[in-house]
């Protein structure tokens, strides 16, 4: 590879392999690694120690945090899979420490989708998953391969989405939630919740997770306590949870879930299957 430095004083060397094009316009940071074969648009920002590795391609008005590392064959960037887009200067956002595997598609925003597609720090997208236009993304979220996300979607921190999940257009999925694979998720999933099935419905709570990041015992009992009451037969899901945000008023995490459900207004909320589900 031949070595370019970044900027007058830099420290770090940026790598560009005499078989990359890197066009007029891009900004590239210090300590940049762009491997053979690779094509990075004039458009496209990358912070330092960015690694491509080869034959991957970013066009657009993308942004690349630090130390992210794509794969070969990723196409980041391209114009978004909407009929409805006409060219508009809309942008994709991508965090630090990203790992992006071989044939992920990400696209930019809209102007009917805010102009913006975002992800997170430290996320990961494993083989052939695919992040639309207008889509919003966390922090630490994992997509398994082939794990489809439409338009619009919200992921929350902390999600896991099992392979070959697909995600509808405008649904949200909350913090620490875990998505089985093979699902397909078509109304909201609430923070901490565990989504099933095709189509998908709530299984409970991400106990797995809670566990492996260090929730209290008292925080999950109290969280599992809260889910029973939710999903209860008695009572409309509006009166539910202002009973149970009369009961946990002191408890951050139920709260998470009951402000999560009220935001989304008319928005459908996914809920268990039958009453043996509700058990958490």
């Amino acid at each position: 590879m031949k070595l370019n430095t970044a900027a007058k004083g830099s420290t770090l060397a940026t790598r560009i392999h005499p078989a990359a094009v890197v066009e007029d316009g891009a900004r590239l940071g210090e300590g940049v690694t762009i491997g053979p074969f690779c094509h990075v648009g004039p458009h496209v920002e990358i912070a330092d120690g960015v690694e491509i590795l080869s034959h991957a391609v970013i066009a657009g008005r993308t942004r690349i945090g630090p130390r992210t590392r794509i794969f070969p064959f990723a196409s980041i960037g391209h114009q978004p899979q909407d009929l409805k887009y006409h060219g508009e200067p809309s942008t994709l956002t991508i965090g630090a420490d990203c790992m992006i595997r071989e044939g992920v598609t990400m696209n930019p925003g809209t102007e009917g989708g805010g102009m913006a597609t975002v992800v997170g720090d430290n996320c990961v997208f494993l083989a052939n998953s695919h992040v639309a236009h207008d889509c919003h993304m966390g922090h630490n979220v994992i997509l398994s391969n082939n794990v489809l996300l439409a338009g619009h979607t919200r992921i929350g921190n902390f999600v896991i989405l099992g392979g070959g999940s697909a995600v509808q257009q405008f649904v949200r999925v909350g913090d620490h939630a875990f998505v089985g694979g093979l699902t397909g998720i078509d109304n909201d999933v609430i923070p901490y919740g565990m989504a099933l099935g095709n189509r998908a419905f709530l299984a409970g709570l991400n106990l797995v997770g809670l566990r492996r990041r260090g929730f209290d015992r008292d925080v999950i009992h109290d969280l599992r306590r809260a889910y029973r009451l939710l999903f209860a037969a008695e009572g409309t899901l509006a009166e539910r949870v202002e009973d149970v945000a009369a009961e946990f008023a002191s408890h951050p995490q139920v709260h998470e879930i009951l402000d999560f459900i009220r935001d989304g207004g008319n928005r459908a909320i996914m809920t268990p299957r039958d009453s043996t589900d509700a058990t958490a």
